[in-house]
């Protein structure tokens, strides 16, 4: 089993802030506590977003984002401004990605980051996990590879500003490998680079390699994914520290897909969940009201999420899941009840 090293499964939602070190919050609309504000003059959510990931944030053929971060942006903009497309997404590098939320460019960013004690010191604050991960390699099957200790002297490519550098040296030194580094600053050059030879193994987070697999190797059966440690990588959407009402608006959103699951509340049924005498139900939904003011929002916030972006089962199936081309098991995703790490909190 792989470790967590900084709680159980019922202490996943532990809060904390995070950010490229060095930085400090900037003057921002966040640091004066009126991004809800600032959000609904503007009129949409700007969002950090990666380009080339299908499954969790890629625009389609015609120009429409989806994935799983993209929905976790877009549940944001139908619990505060009434319409999950009123989003604007700004492609970002691994490097760049940090950046552009202290400067101000994005209100949040959910692109694949790993939360990370480094990162979580620094001036901006880590929402929920929206997706457990771990890093893994990406080999050639002909080279026989099954574990990292098969890697000595092995070249790697590596994609610079993202936690896999420090997971790459770690491997390489614990095992006394002798890795060998094929740098790369964006996400496209380095998977070009293993695809076309450069390197023998592609490091990265696995989900990554998994929509890498599926959408860019000439034989997706030609490949095999091994972990590269034990650890497990939270993949946590964050926002600028200093705003903690934009702060619990973007977690409740997100909170909002888990506990329509647990009620089992979907997008078809959540018209007639409205009638529910569940005072749990109705709280939720907003019939019962309190939830939305102590947040700023209206009191159908969450009724908007499932409506038009689903509970996070119906999220995670179609970016991902068994309806997607990835069909990667839910595994560490399940619900806490259901054996995973996802712990939906109350609504009350």
């Amino acid at each position: 089993m792989r470790r967590i090293g900084w709680a159980a499964a019922g202490l996943a939602a532990l809060l904390g802030a995070c950010a490229p070190k060095g930085e400090r919050a900037s003057t921002s609309a966040a640091a004066k506590g009126a991004t809800l504000a600032a959000v609904r003059e503007r009129g949409y959510v700007t969002c950090g977003a990666s380009a080339s990931t299908v499954g969790f944030s890629m625009p389609d053929k015609t120009g429409y984002w989806r994935g799983l971060d993209v929905d976790t942006c877009r549940a944001v903009a139908a619990a505060v401004l009434g319409d999950k497309d009123k989003v604007r997404f700004v492609p970002l590098t691994g490097q760049q990605r940090l950046i552009a939320l202290q400067s101000g460019e994005i209100d949040v960013l959910p692109r694949t980051t790993t939360w990370t004690l480094s990162r979580d010191g620094n001036g901006v604050n880590f929402t929920f996990p929206n997706y457990y991960d771990y890093v893994g390699f990406m080999v050639p099957k002909k080279l026989g590879i099954r574990t990292p200790k098969d890697m000595t002297n092995a070249s790697v490519c590596v994609q610079t500003g993202s936690t896999t550098e420090v997971t790459f040296t770690d491997v390489s030194r614990a095992y006394g490998l002798d890795l060998r580094v094929v740098a790369f600053d964006n996400v496209q050059a380095t998977r070009q680079a293993f695809f076309s030879g450069r390197c023998d193994a592609l490091i990265t987070d696995a989900s990554a390699l998994a929509s890498v697999r599926a959408t860019q190797a000439p034989n997706p059966a030609d490949y095999d994914i091994i972990p590269a440690n034990d650890e497990v990588a939270p993949l946590t959407p964050s926002v600028r520290h200093g705003d903690d009402q934009w702060f619990d608006a973007v977690k409740w959103s997100f909170q909002a897909m888990l506990m329509a699951e647990q009620l089992g509340i979907t997008q078809a049924n959540v018209d007639e969940k409205l009638k529910s005498d569940d005072p749990i139900v109705r709280r939720f939904l907003g019939v019962e009201t309190g939830n939305g003011k102590a947040l700023g929002l209206d009191e159908a916030f969450a009724y908007r999420i499932v409506k038009q972006v689903g509970n996070y089962a119906e999220v995670y199936d179609r970016n991902v899941g068994a309806g997607s081309p990835l069909k990667i098991d839910r595994g560490l995703n399940r619900l806490q009840r259901d054996g995973g790490l996802m712990v939906p909190l109350a609504f009350n």
